[in-house]
């Protein structure tokens, strides 16, 4: 296989870094283990964010995403840790991890974690009539 799942996440220089503007990406195919049981636990994943001065390289980020799939974690844990790991790559102004984790014993959940620098201000919203 060329390819192989790695933790490795790479960036690439912001082409509008003096523009606050909103990437968002949708990952529904993520896989981890139930740290209690074993069994496979699947969710979408959610990233929103605004990029300072780098914006995640993609294929690096699939590869990122696919490197939890043999690996026991709590949906709170994983998600958090998901977010410290690209808040440390990019180190945007803003981003938010929204994990939507499937039924598993009757149960839903829905994780979000959030990062906000302390100097960011975000753009007041535009209200067309």
């Amino acid at each position: 296989m060329a390819t192989k799942p790695s933790k490795d996440l790479e960036t690439f220089p912001n082409p509008k870094p003096g523009r606050d503007y909103t990437i968002r990406m949708r990952i529904p195919e993520f896989t981890c283990l139930c740290p209690k049981t074993g069994q496979p636990d699947f969710a979408t994943i959610q990233l929103e964010y605004v990029p300072d001065q780098t914006c995640i390289e993609l294929k690096s980020l699939k590869l990122y995403i696919w490197a939890f799939r043999d690996q026991g974690a709590f949906h709170e844990a994983v998600t958090n840790d998901i977010l410290d790991d690209l808040v440390d790559s990019c180190a945007p102004h803003f981003m938010r991890v929204t994990a939507l984790f499937n039924v598993r014993g009757g149960i839903d959940t829905t994780v979000v974690a959030e990062y906000r620098r302390e100097t960011w201000v975000a753009p007041e919203p535009v209200t067309l009539p």
